[in-house]
This record gives structure tokens, C-alpha cells and sequence, in this order.
């Protein structure tokens, strides 16, 4: 059944949405609705079609069909096989946007590409080397935080994966562990302090803790080159330009040397198959040897320089 969800603002100078065409980005948000509380759906264009566009019959299945091609080519959604081999979709900023006060579980399965599979926990990154932060070491039970006056008191880690079993081991530690973006926090008399809410698209201020600079995506690429163009391009160019820069990215090429073949691409407008040749010409072209021009001067010996001709 539908459900109420939650657009925020930011999504309407999305660059990502805005590499797809209108009727894609609408069906997009027609999934936030029709989603599970993971961000799951069957990926089916006929259901879908018959969910959102009941009343604008002109937009058939086939139509549907390519408004997911453009969501899965922008990284909106993930389309993924589920072991019933039955076809799943799932929107991949769904914990970034979405925030469900009590999930239900999912009857969907996860996608074997961003969900955690069950019983495992999530990766927790290293620390930066040369960082120099050291954790204060952990204080017996009852033992005063020092500077503080307060007692600190054993915490309790919050349950496991909803999705395995429903029910998880308790244990305490000495010291309070910090709940995750979008989990609660519980205090050892187990009264539930609501959610912590972290938008995770916001850059903590910091030195050491500050994250990595993020990569370009090909998305990012296709939006600049949309905008570079004098008329926007036809979404089937942008579709395949989008997958060509892709493929570029995952073989480990520089994304300044695939906007520069963008840029080759944009000026003599040949077919986007040929953006993987313009970014070679664009790495390994051989710079021509400047030419040199000498002012005349008349030769000191005529006979030496000209042989006679004169």
C-alpha cells in the first residue's frame, strides 16, 4: 500500500534528477511512496505503470521501462535479482531521506549490492594514520567522569538487523556506545530517547575526523556537460554518454580526462560510442612542436648562401 514520505527541498536542484527527463523524476518520487519502509519494490513496469500513471494512460509500461533505465543510469535506484529470480529495485539514498519512526520488516529481498546481509554487521572505517586522536580509556561502573560530577552508567547495545531474527543479544559495556545515524538511543533503564536524526549528506567540521574528499560520479559529469550545452541534449544521448562515462570511471580513468573528452565530444557532436576514443586522444594526444620563425637577415657571403643562383 502507499505510504506518506518525505521530499525535502534540496530534491528539485538535484543534479542527479535533473540528468533525467521529467516523467522519469515523477515516477521516481512515485516510488518514495510506493516503496517499503526499506526502499524497496518489485521492479516490474507494468505494476508500476498501473500504480502511478493509472490516469495518464499515453504513458504505457514501455514508457515506464525506459524512466527506469534513466533512474538506474543516474544512481537513483538499484535494480538487482532477488533469489526467486524474480526482478527487485530498491532507491539507493533511502536512509539518507527517508526516516521511518518504526519500521516494518521487509517482505522484499535486501539488494546483494548496498543492503547489510543479515546476522553481519555493518564495516566500521579505520582511522586515518597520522590522525594522533587516542580514545580515553574506559571507567569502571559507577566511577565519576572526571571534571563532571556524574555518574556513568552502563549503556545497552541496541538490538541486531530487524530483518534477521527481530531479537538480539544484550550487553554492557562500560562505557556508552554511540547509536548510528537514524537509531536510538537507549538509556540502561531502557526509556528510548527517539531517533538520531543525521543527514548524512552534511560534511563534519574537523581536522582528522574530516572525511576524504568525495569522487566525481558520472552523473556529475553528464549534468556539466548538459549545462555546458547551448540546447540540452536528447535523453538517449545523455543516457548513453552516461554509461560510457561509467564504464571509464570504473576502469580507473581520471575524471579530468573523461570531461575533457566531454568537452571534444560537445564541440564536433559524434555518436556517444566514441566518447571512449576522444578521452584516449584526450590522455596520450602528442603535443605539436611549436614552429620557430627566424626575422631575415641578408647573408655575409653571397656566393656560401645562394651557390651562384643569383
Amino acid at each position: 500500500m502507499a505510504r506518506i514520505r518525505t521530499i525535502k527541498p534540496e530534491a528539485f536542484v538535484s543534479e542527479s534528477l535533473a540528468a533525467v527527463t521529467l516523467t522519469a523524476e515523477r515516477t521516481f518520487f512515485g516510488l518514495l511512496t510506493q516503496a517499503d519502509d526499506r526502499g524497496r519494490h518489485r521492479d516490474h513496469a507494468a505494476i508500476i505503470a498501473g500504480q502511478l500513471w493509472v490516469l495518464r494512460p499515453e504513458h504505457t509500461p514501455a514508457d515506464v521501462e525506459k524512466d527506469l533505465a534513466q533512474l538506474a543510469d543516474a544512481g537513483l535506484i538499484c535494480r538487482y535479482t532477488g533469489p526467486d529470480d524474480k526482478r527487485y529495485l530498491h532507491i539507493v539514498t533511502w536512509r539518507q531521506h527517508q526516516k521511518i519512526n518504526r519500521p516494518s520488516v521487509s517482505r522484499l529481498p535486501a539488494c546483494p549490492h548496498h543492503d547489510t546481509p543479515p546476522g553481519t554487521a555493518p564495516a566500521v572505517a579505520a582511522p586515518a594514520a597520522g590522525a594522533g586522536i587516542t580514545e580515553p580509556a574506559p571507567q569502571p561502573h559507577g566511577s565519576l567522569r572526571e571534571g563532571s560530577g556524574q555518574v556513568r552508567e552502563p549503556a545497552v547495545n541496541p538490538a541486531a538487523d530487524d530483518e534477521s531474527t527481530g531479537q538480539g543479544g544484550f550487553t554492557e559495556p562500560s562505557v556508552r556506545e554511540q547509536a548510528g545515524p537514524g537509531e536510538a538511543a537507549v538509556t540502561p533503564h531502557g526509556l528510548d530517547l527517539g531517533p538520531r536524526i543525521m543527514d548524512l549528506g552534511d560534511t563534519p567540521s574537523g581536522g582528522a575526523s574530516a572525511p576524504a574528499p568525495a569522487t566525481i560520479s558520472a552523473q556529475q559529469l553528464i549534468a556539466e556537460y548538459a549545462a555546458a550545452c547551448a540546447h540540452r541534449p536528447p535523453k538517449d544521448v545523455l543516457g548513453h554518454l552516461g554509461r560510457e562515462a561509467r564504464k571509464l570511471l570504473e576502469e580507473g580513468i581520471a575524471p579530468a580526462h573523461i570531461r575533457a573528452g566531454l568537452e571534444r565530444h560537445r564541440a564536433k557532436g559524434l555518436h556517444p560510442s566514441t566518447l571512449p576514443s576522444l578521452v584516449h586522444e584526450a590522455m596520450n594526444a602528442t603535443p605539436t612542436a611549436p614552429v620557430v620563425h627566424r626575422a631575415w637577415t641578408n647573408p655575409t657571403d653571397v656566393e656560401a648562401a645562394f651557390g651562384g643562383d643569383l
